[in-house]
C-alpha cells in the first residue's frame, strides 16, 4: 500500500525499513539558503517570484509548495510568529540582497548599512537601539553582535537570563494551533519548533532578538560559566525547564494531535575533532533538564523528540539515548570518530538519524555530479537498514552551492526510493 509523507514519516521514526522520508525546511538546521531556493526554483521552471526568508539570521528561503512536490519533501515545518531577531514573520515587504537577488521579509525587518558596505539588523526591528547582528560585506548570512553589561559575579541574577523564557499566551498557543492544523492538512509529517526548550543553546545566549539583553550574553562568558559558574547555569536551566514543561502542558493539549516531532535543542557539544566538554559535565550540567522534558513527552504525548547536535559528538550519542531523545541531527559524518557505517551499526536501532545525507563542507559545494550521486547513494544504503533514517543534508545547504549538484542529490534520492 502506497504511503503518504506523514505515514512514510512515521514509519521511517518507528524503525521500519521503507521508502526513506526527505526533509529540507522542516527546522532552521534543515534548510536551504534563500538564493538556492531561487535557483532551484528556476531549474524546475516554477512561477518566478520572490522568495520568503523565514529565518533571517541565516537568511533561510522558504520552500513553497510547489516546489517542495518537486523535490519530494516529506516534512513540514511548525514555527513561532517570531524570528530570530524577535520580528513577526508577516506584512512581507521586498528587500534586495547585495547579489541583486530581491527576496521578501517580514514588514519590521530593518537594516542599515555603514560605510564599508556591511548590513545591521535590529532587534524587534527597532533602529533605536544597538544592532543585533552583522551582515558583513560579500556575506551571505548574519553575524550575532555581543551586547554586553560588564559582568559582576556577586550580583548576577539568573532571572536576567530568564527574561525571554514566558509561559505562552493563549494568542500564541492558538497562532501554534492554526500553524499546526495547516501543516497537517498538507498530508506531510510536522515538525513543531516551539522553542523555549534549547538548554544552552549558544545561537540563542546572546539574545539578538532582546533589545537589551541582560545577564550573560558574552559567547566566551557563557563557556567560562559552564566551568565556573554551573550553580548559575543550573538556576537559569531549572527554571527554564519547569516554563518549558508548562508550555509543552498547554501545547499538547491545543494541538497534540497535529505535530509528530518536536525540536527540542539545538545545543551543539562537538569541534571537528573532539566535543566541547566532557561526558561528566553534560550529564551534570544538560542531562538532567533533557529528561525531564523528554519523560514528559513520552509520557504524554506520540511526539518523537528532535536533537540538533554538531561535530564529533559520537561518545555523547548513547547519552542523548539515555536522555530520551528519538532524533539525532545533523550527523556530520566528516566529524572525528562519526563514521556513518559504525554510527548504524552501534545505535541505529535506539536512534533515528536525521540528516548524514550528503557532506555541505566539501562534497555538495565542491564536488562533481557523479560525487554527489555516490555519496548520496551510499549514505542512503547505510542508513537506511532497517529504518531509522530521515534524509537531510549535514546542516543547511550554504549559498553558492551548485544547483546542478543539489538537483543530482534530491534524484539520487529519489532513484534509491523508486528501487524501494
Amino acid at each position: 500500500m502506497k504511503m503518504n509523507s506523514r505515514e512514510k514519516l512515521i514509519h521511517a521514526l518507528n524503525h521500519k525499513e521503507g521508502k526513506v522520508p526527505i526533509d529540507f525546511n522542516g527546522t532552521a538546521v534543515t534548510g536551504i539558503h534563500v538564493s538556492c531556493v531561487e535557483k532551484l526554483r528556476e531549474y524546475y521552471g516554477l512561477e518566478k517570484r520572490p522568495v520568503k526568508v523565514w529565518e533571517p539570521y541565516q537568511l533561510l528561503g522558504y520552500v513553497d509548495e510547489d516546489l517542495a512536490d518537486v523535490m519530494g519533501i516529506d516534512v513540514v515545518g511548525v514555527s513561532s510568529k517570531n524570528n530570530m531577531f524577535g520580528i513577526p514573520n508577516e506584512n512581507w515587504k521586498e528587500w534586495r540582497l547585495e547579489s541583486g537577488q530581491i527576496v521578501l521579509v517580514p514588514g519590521n525587518f530593518n537594516t542599515t548599512a555603514d560605510e564599508e558596505g556591511n548590513t545591521y539588523v535590529y532587534p524587534e526591528g527597532d533602529t533605536s537601539v544597538p544592532p543585533s547582528a552583522k551582515m558583513p560585506k560579500g556575506g551571505y548570512y548574519f553575524d550575532t553582535i555581543i551586547r554586553r553589561q560588564d559582568i559582576d559575579d556577586d550580583s548576577l541574577n539568573p532571572e536576567d537570563n530568564l527574561e525571554e523564557f514566558k509561559i505562552l499566551s493563549d494568542e500564541e498557543v492558538q497562532y501554534f494551533k492554526q500553524e499546526a492544523v495547516k501543516a497537517y492538512d498538507t498530508g506531510k509529517g510536522v515538525i513543531a519548533n516551539f522553542g523555549g526548550t534549547a538548554i544552552g543553546d549558544i545561537a540563542l545566549v546572546p539574545a539578538p532578538f532582546l533589545k537589551h539583553p541582560k545577564g550573560i550574553r558574552d559567547i566566551t562568558e557563557w563557556y567560562i560559566s559552564t566551568v565556573l559558574r554551573q550553580d548559575y547555569l543550573h538556576a537559569i536551566f531549572e527554571k527554564q525547564t519547569d516554563i518549558a514543561l508548562e508550555n509543552l502542558k498547554k501545547l499538547h493539549e491545543a494541538l497534540g494531535e497535529y505535530v509528530d516531532v518536536v525540536f527540542i535543542c539545538g545545543t551543539d557539544f562537538g569541534t571537528q575533532q573532539s566535543t566541547f566538554c566532557s561526558a561528566e559535565t553534560f550529564k551534570e550540567l544538560y542531562m538532567p533538564y533533557y529528561v525531564k522534558m523528554n519523560r514528559w513527552i513520552k509520557e504524554n504525548t506520540k511526539w518523537k523528540t528532535f536533537k540538533h547536535c554538531c561535530g564529533a559528538i559520537e561518545p555523547f550519542i548513547p547519552l542523548f539515548i539515555e536522555a530520551g531523545f528519538d532524533i539525532l541531527n545533523p550527523v556530520q559524518c566528516s566529524a572525528t570518530g562519526m563514521d556513518p557505517k559504525k554510527l548504524k551499526e552501534k545505535y541505529g536501532d535506539r536512534i533515528v538519524f536525521w540528516g548524514g545525507g550528503i557532506d555541505t563542507q566539501q562534497v555538495l559545494p565542491f564536488g562533481t555530479k557523479e560525487e554527489v550521486r555516490s555519496q548520496v547513494l551510499e549514505r542512503l544504503e547505510i542508513f537506511s537498514k532497517n529504518g531509522g533514517y530521515v534524509f537531510n543534508a549535514i546542516h543547511n545547504i550554504q549559498a553558492k552551492t551548485p544547483i546542478e549538484n543539489i538537483v543530482a542529490m534530491i534524484e539520487a534520492v529519489h532513484e534509491f526510493n523508486e528501487s524501494r
